[in-house]
């Protein structure tokens, strides 16, 4: 029988480099944008001896993966501060860690980061879905009310790329999602909103205008992401190749998005096409991004959008950024 959303199925010590907090790697109930159960994990970071009521800040992380090799909590030392992929210190193939956690702790935030659906836990990550990966990320916040005594109601939401989107999300969730938490508010970085790549296919998403191009791992991921969160209505044979169907079939659960990336590269050019030329059931699949999609509602609390304008974008193309900001402008 399913739990909860927000409740807490289990959780271990973890040993932590941050000083004045203890850690722990959690496992716990969440459901997705249909309300379909699944488990999640991640990890709760609190300051020791810090007070009661304290704040909580569920911080959402960005692209990793599409399934196991891909989990932020599973690394060496994840209650750490943010280490990139893209950085002579890193180890690993993914980024993980927390931006700022050090800090946070010492100003008597209780930090909390999941790791999403599927990137851990069983099925398909449902990449970019961003009200689905918001819901995993307010109910680890439930959790750490589980699990932390001194943790009050009071709730900040901070998140990039992927996370940027899902703290996007996270104002626009449901008054009943937050059973009791108090969101003050969230700070998307340079957020990735799928709805609004589709309608500016630049960047990662270059692929669907120009089929010379070599598909970027964060388009196909998304595809994937969307078609494991509607798997009644969409097929990835809408959208993919044979040969981009049989990549993905061996490669979704171990290969990181870096390392997919250049797969998918590599089997362009050697193989041929990836995506198909001309997309099936066009129709059902937008309106399943729009659906996942955050921007869609007035949030209900104060958004702080931080855009990475450096070279039109790091990952996220300035245009998608300012593409949230405009209708969420609009929205009020």
């Amino acid at each position: 029988m399913s739990k909860e959303p927000g409740t807490l199925l289990s959780a271990e010590d973890l040993p932590t480099s941050i000083t004045g907090a203890r850690a722990w790697r959690v496992r716990y109930s969440s459901q997705d944008l249909h309300d379909l159960p699944h488990e999640v994990t991640g990890i709760v970071i609190a300051p020791v001896d810090a007070g009661t009521d304290l704040p909580i800040l569920t911080w959402c992380h960005g692209t990793t993966g599409l399934g196991d090799a891909a989990c932020p909590s599973a690394q060496p030392d994840p209650a750490r501060e943010l280490t990139t992929y893209f950085t002579a210190e890193s180890s690993r193939q993914i980024d993980y860690g927390i931006p700022g956690l050090q800090r946070l702790i010492d100003a008597s935030w209780v930090v909390c980061a999941t790791d999403y659906q599927g990137l851990g836990t069983a099925g398909m990550h449902q990449y970019m879905v961003n009200r689905t990966n918001a819901r995993d990320a307010v109910n680890m916040a439930r959790v750490v009310r589980a699990l932390v005594a001194e943790a009050g109601t009071r709730l900040g939401c901070m998140g990039w790329s992927q996370g940027g989107g899902t703290a996007a999300a996270v104002a626009e969730l449901d008054a009943a999602d937050f059973a009791g938490l108090r969101l003050v508010g969230t700070v998307p970085m340079s957020p990735g909103v799928p709805s609004i790549a589709l309608r500016h296919p630049a960047g990662p998403a270059a692929a669907l205008v120009d089929p010379s191009t070599p598909p970027d791992s964060h388009l196909v991921m998304m595809l994937c992401g969307f078609q494991a969160a509607n798997p009644s209505a969409l097929a990835l044979a809408d959208v993919l190749t044979p040969l981009g169907e049989s990549i993905i079939a061996a490669a979704w659960n171990d290969q990181p998005v870096h390392h997919l990336n250049d797969t998918l590269a590599r089997l362009f050019r050697l193989r041929g096409p990836i995506l198909c030329e001309k997309p099936g059931n066009q129709e059902a699949w937008t309106a399943a991004f729009a659906a996942g999609s955050a921007a869609q509602q007035r949030p209900s609390a104060p958004v702080l959008v931080c855009v990475d304008s450096f070279d039109g974008g790091t990952v996220v193309p300035v245009v998608w950024q300012q593409g949230y900001v405009d209708a969420i402008t609009a929205l009020g």
